[in-house]
């Protein structure tokens, strides 16, 4: 059992659900008229299960909810993607045998490899066919930039949450001096090299000491600017990005920011009107 969640945990997977449901009314009469098939994509899966707060009740993960969506009509193709070989056996085991009638895949694999994959099955002759609904949830800062960026142009509708609180504020650390590590990882999930980083994030300033004149670097609201950065990268991507649910801790500090990014105008303003409940 995945040991992270709170009444967040739960709000962001009712956000999904409930757009997942709204997806499926819309579609299934496009599918039956164009002949599509819908094609749900989870990356970071999990066990199926989440251990909540008070250690006591589990919360049902978002990968087992979907399975339970069948009104008006249930994905075609699900293709569920854990790292954790534990977790994707946990998960295999309580979804695969539980609905024979449905079509469910469980990989033992990392998000990003399978991002690309995707999005390879999506441009075949094959994937032409497909309409997906993707939904990437890491815990941290496991997702690259550079292979959400191949899903660019697909007809796929991405819910990603992004850890601005509890990842990029956490690593930029208020001096500017960041370790050759964790500019890595920055590089690796923002998609952007140490000094465009440092420019975005830091402000430059001279303060005389009792050696002269010195260059000291200040961090700005790193949480506030990361959301801003990504929703901005997003929109480079897709035509539409929703706004952000944002995902508080119990001391009121962000931890996530939960966006859509689509590149239809109705699947956005759908998520906002479902996010707005959420984040009143």
């Amino acid at each position: 059992m995945n040991e992270f969640g709170g009444n967040w945990t739960e709000n962001k997977i009712e956000i999904l659900i409930e757009y997942a449901r709204a997806y499926l009314k819309i579609m299934n009469g496009f599918a039956r008229k164009y002949d599509w098939d819908l094609l749900y994509f989870d990356g970071f899966a999990g066990s199926g299960q989440i251990q909540g707060d008070n250690k006591v009740n589990a919360i049902i993960g978002a990968a087992r909810r979907m399975l339970e969506v069948e009104e008006p009509r249930g994905f075609d193709l699900y293709y569920f993607v854990e790292k954790e070989k534990e977790y994707a056996d946990i998960l295999n085991s309580q979804t695969v045998p539980n609905y024979p009638n449905k079509k469910i895949f469980v990989v033992n694999e990392d998000c990003n490899v399978k991002i690309e994959s995707l999005s390879n099955f999506l441009s075949s002759k094959k994937g032409k066919k497909f309409k997906s609904l993707a939904y990437i949830d890491p815990c941290g800062m496991q997702l690259n930039w550079k292979s959400l960026q191949t899903l660019e142009k697909h007809s796929v509708d991405v819910w990603i949450l992004v850890p601005t609180g509890m990842g990029v504020n956490r690593l930029l650390k208020n001096n500017g001096q960041i370790s050759d590590a964790y500019s890595a990882k920055l590089e690796q999930f923002l998609g952007m090299n140490k000094e465009e980083i440092l420019s975005y994030f830091y402000q430059e300033s001279k303060v005389l000491t009792l050696f002269g004149e010195e260059t000291v670097m200040t961090k700005e609201n790193a949480i506030n600017k990361s959301a801003e950065l990504y929703k901005d990268k997003l929109k480079s991507l897709f035509k539409f990005v929703s706004e952000p649910y944002v995902l508080k801790n119990k001391m009121n500090s962000v931890m996530f920011h939960f966006y859509m990014a689509s590149n239809n105008q109705t699947a956005v303003r759908i998520a906002n009107q479902i996010i707005k409940k959420y984040n009143n």
